[in-house]
């Protein structure tokens, strides 16, 4: 399988917050940064496999600022590790002040999706080539990360054996 470089699935899209996508605080909606965020990873993935993909999870998504309706959001993805049919995303939101200028991380997220061949079947992907000093460090703190994700999932399907399938209105 051949190798990629990181640059060759990174997608930046940059958007506006309108009224109906803040809450009552008047900033962004976390709900709705979270789809976009989702949706910009998917086409990252996408571009290095090059065939469908699935979220498989979103590991992390952490609110460091508010996003306001004055600021622009520029959602940044790209893969920064790969396994043998998964891939590791790495989002990042910048909020812009259209008035001033003034640019900060908003958000930073990592998210995993795995690549799907023509029946649905997990598949190969090429593997990543980091080449920026970000890249690198995504890179190489990418095994720690998915170390993780295998033990969380493991305890998440433990979870989910454990929970009940009842209706909860029907328990005694």
């Amino acid at each position: 399988m051949a190798e990629k470089y990181c640059k060759e699935s990174r997608v930046v899209q940059t958007d506006l917050v309108l009224p109906n996508d803040t809450n009552n605080h008047h900033t962004l909606f976390g709900g709705v940064l979270m789809k976009r965020i989702d949706a910009v990873a998917s086409i990252a993935a996408r571009r290095h496999c090059r065939t469908e993909v699935v979220t498989a999870s979103t590991d992390s998504v952490d609110f460091l600022h508010a996003i306001e309706p004055t600021d622009a959001v520029s959602i940044e993805a790209f893969v920064t590790y790969t396994g043998r049919t998964s891939m590791e995303i790495f989002v990042k939101v910048i909020k812009e002040n259209l008035m001033s200028g003034e640019r900060k991380i908003a958000t930073t997220a990592f998210l995993t999706f795995v690549s799907l061949d023509e029946q649905g079947n997990p598949t190969a992907v090429p593997t990543v080539m980091p080449e920026t000093e970000e890249e690198k460090k995504l890179f190489e703190t990418g095994v720690d990360r998915a170390t993780i994700r295998k033990n969380r999932r493991k305890e998440s399907n433990e979870l989910a054996a454990f929970i009940s399938l009842q209706k909860s209105w029907e328990k005694m």
